[in-house]
């Protein structure tokens, strides 16, 4: 008898399992069998692509960004479109994971779980889909950036809707070079830098040094620092462009001092420093489309001064992503609370019934409604002191620069972020130049500025 009940609980536990096991199957064939179903290993796929689906990607005005002719994919006929939608459109192969070809490809190629990949007719499913993007401001974008390396992107910050996206380098996606993956002028072409890289922040990141100092420090604007070129702090210097005199606080931003930020870096303290930018998105992602961003990282745990004073004007081991600070950007400008950028605006099944709309969600605060206009009347300032409001003709601009060094022989990375704070051009901005030779408004200002004006409809 004892034999016998053994015997019994061990088929019982195998039956448990099997039934479990089938059920896990089944769960993960309802929620996740479009993803298997193009896999590249596929063999009922056309060519073993995980993006040869049926389905057409547009932009927001209806241009076509890619289609299937004649069973192969096609992208528009417009070389300098093609290269400047790259990463965000995707490519054939499956190589940009960025793109909505990869992370939309179950519904381009038209996968549901009753019938597959095939409708009864013998027709794809493939479902199309329209992009908030604007073609024609990402191929300015790109043609700004004139074959330097780098990332630029514009949202509305009200409605969410991204209007430019854009990575260098790029390629043609319908002619890809032979030596893509050898030669090293397109090291990186794969990454939507927006999206999935981090670089150092440079001065940008004082905008969140300033944050801290506007709830830590109480008599912040009567304040005043004296910057003679350099300070030396636990027997390291550091360093400015020039000696700016005696600053009050707004000049310090506006002039990008090191010497004023780094001070006030060390006398926030780190542990206050760290509970600022982790509060405002650094050392976690946010979802885009469903993609998962890369991590800014700020890490002041062990620094000793003289670090905690280098982080505090975007340098030590400090890391942006150029999605994140837009968002910030955007939340800054919302009051502290941002609208979530996104590029999807529908799905449309091939009966024309849209089976996804790209809809605004509000994300978490990032900053207080009190810091945020701080920081907005700070920001402006830096536009009107030393930018130059011609820069941003009539759009009423908030921005910071950075120049971000990053050794190894090559020149600064430079970059501009900010917002017009006008009702009828609710945008928000990033541009980041990798290893310009020239100065940060110089590059990344002067594509700002083109991206802005053209989104505004400004002449």
């Amino acid at each position: 008898m004892k034999t016998t009940g053994a015997r019994s609980m061990i088929l019982f536990l195998l039956a448990a399992g099997f039934f479990f096991g089938l059920g896990v199957f089944l769960y993960g064939l309802v929620t996740d069998g479009g993803k298997w179903a193009v896999q590249p290993f596929n063999g009922h796929i056309k060519g073993n692509s995980v993006s040869s689906g049926e389905g057409s990607v547009y932009d927001r005005n209806g241009t076509v960004l890619a289609a299937t002719k004649d069973g192969k994919r096609v992208y528009s006929s417009d070389l300098d479109t093609r290269c400047a939608m790259l990463h965000a459109v995707g490519d054939t192969e499956g190589n940009i994971c960025a793109g909505v070809q990869y992370s939309y490809r179950s519904a381009l190629s038209g996968y549901n779980f009753i019938t597959g990949l095939v409708a009864p007719t013998g027709k794809s499913n493939g479902c199309d889909i329209r992009l908030t993007l604007d073609s024609d401001l990402c191929r300015l974008a790109r043609d700004k950036l004139d074959g330097r390396n780098g990332a630029a992107a514009l949202y509305n910050y009200k409605t969410g809707q991204m209007l430019c996206l854009v990575s260098t380098p790029d390629y043609d996606p319908e002619n890809p070079p032979k030596d893509l993956a050898t030669n090293p002028d397109y090291s990186g072409a794969y990454l939507n830098k927006v999206v999935s890289s981090t670089f150092t922040p440079g001065s940008t990141f004082k905008v969140i040094t300033s944050a801290a100092a506007i709830e830590n420090m109480p008599d912040l604007d009567s304040r005043t620092w004296e910057c003679n070129g350099s300070v030396v702090i636990n027997g390291n210097k550091i360093t400015d462009i020039a000696s700016y005199g005696t600053l009050s606080f707004k000049n310090a931003l506006a002039k990008s001092s090191n010497v004023a930020f780094s001070q006030i870096a060390v006398e926030i303290g780190a542990q206050k420093m760290q509970a600022e930018a982790d509060k405002m998105g650094f050392n976690r992602s946010f979802s885009f489309d469903g993609t998962d961003t890369a991590k800014s990282s700020y890490s002041v745990a062990s620094a000793a001064k003289d670090e905690l004073g280098w982080s505090g004007v975007g340098q030590y081991t400090d890391l942006a992503n150029p999605f994140h600070m837009l968002v910030l950007m955007g939340a800054i400008a919302n009051g502290g609370t941002p609208v979530m950028p996104y590029m999807v605006q529908s799905v449309v099944s091939p009966v024309g019934i849209p089976v996804q709309v790209g809809t605004a969600k509000t994300g978490d605060s990032l900053v207080s409604a009190d810091t945020a206009a701080r920081l907005r009347d700070y920001m402006r300032y830096d536009v009107t002191y030393e930018y130059g409001d011609s820069l941003f003709p009539g759009l009423n601009v908030c921005a910071k620069t950075g120049t971000a060094e990053v050794g190894g022989g090559k020149h600064p990375n430079c970059w501009m972020v900010g917002f017009s704070t006008n009702d009828s051009t609710p945008y928000a901005f990033v541009v980041l130049v990798e290893n310009s030779s020239q100065g940060s408004v110089a590059s990344a200002g002067r594509i700002a500025s083109a991206l802005m004006k053209q989104a505004g409809g400004v002449k």
